[in-house]
């Protein structure tokens, strides 16, 4: 199922969000995620610090995290740029606006920083970043109060649906079917149709049981087809 997601560039986040946020606790900002703000002295970006050794793109996630734990600036910054991409896709299908995207983004990334002492060793990165970055999404909808998260939503903002006059794609055709989707629904068929994860994964992501996923996914793909007028999933 393709979704369309804005492309890949420097990103600017509005001195009031939450990288502004961050960066007024004296928090480290990833430099994948720049600020349009100067850091305030004494405080540095991360990235490569040559005190360290220098990851490269051979080095394993684990190996990475080990490093970032360690306090290799470089190593978190890889690990950004690896999942960077999954996680625009995700914060822009749930959020379908591009300044919210970033400033979700923003608080997700200084999260997953600051939480690595409590990453647990074997586990995946890439499904630990997803959760933070959900959250991120989630409290970003609230801030901007949109209507709650919740399965029977019966859907957030206009349905956005091309008239019989305006030719779209069908990746548009499909993006706008998707924000008519209840938060919980849409985050659902996004990451087992969109990204491929099963159920338990999709568990461990959101925080729910298994059971919980598969009645979203049946509801969003049927919610899909009505839309879309074809199969879905």
């Amino acid at each position: 199922m393709s979704v369309l997601t804005p492309p890949r560039g420097t990103r600017t986040v509005p001195s009031g969000g939450p990288g502004g946020r961050a960066l007024e606790r004296g928090l480290p900002v990833p430099s994948t995620v720049r600020p349009l703000t100067p850091h305030p002295p004494g405080v540095a970006p991360l990235g490569p610090d040559p005190r360290m050794s220098r990851p490269t793109d051979r080095s394993s996630d684990p190996e990475l995290v080990e490093l970032a734990r360690r306090g290799d600036r470089g190593a978190f910054d890889e690990l950004l740029r690896r999942h960077d991409d999954r996680m625009r896709g995700l914060a822009y299908r749930l959020l379908a606006d591009r300044h919210a995207m970033d400033d979700a983004l923003q608080e997700a990334y200084v999260n997953a920083y600051r939480g690595l002492a409590r990453f647990k060793a074997g586990s995946n990165f890439g499904t630990w970043l997803y959760r933070i970055t959900y959250n991120a999404c989630i409290d970003e909808i609230r801030r901007r109060k949109r209507r709650p998260v919740a399965d029977e939503d019966a859907g957030e903002g206009a349905s956005g649906r091309p008239g019989p006059e305006r030719v779209v794609s069908a990746a548009e055709t499909v993006r706008a079917a998707l924000a008519e989707l209840p938060v919980s629904q849409r985050v659902t068929v996004v990451l087992v149709d969109g990204e491929g994860f099963d159920h338990q994964e999709v568990a461990k992501i959101l925080g729910v049981a298994p059971g919980t996923v598969a009645s979203r996914l049946h509801r969003a793909r049927a919610a899909l087809r009505r839309t879309l007028g074809e199969e879905v999933g």
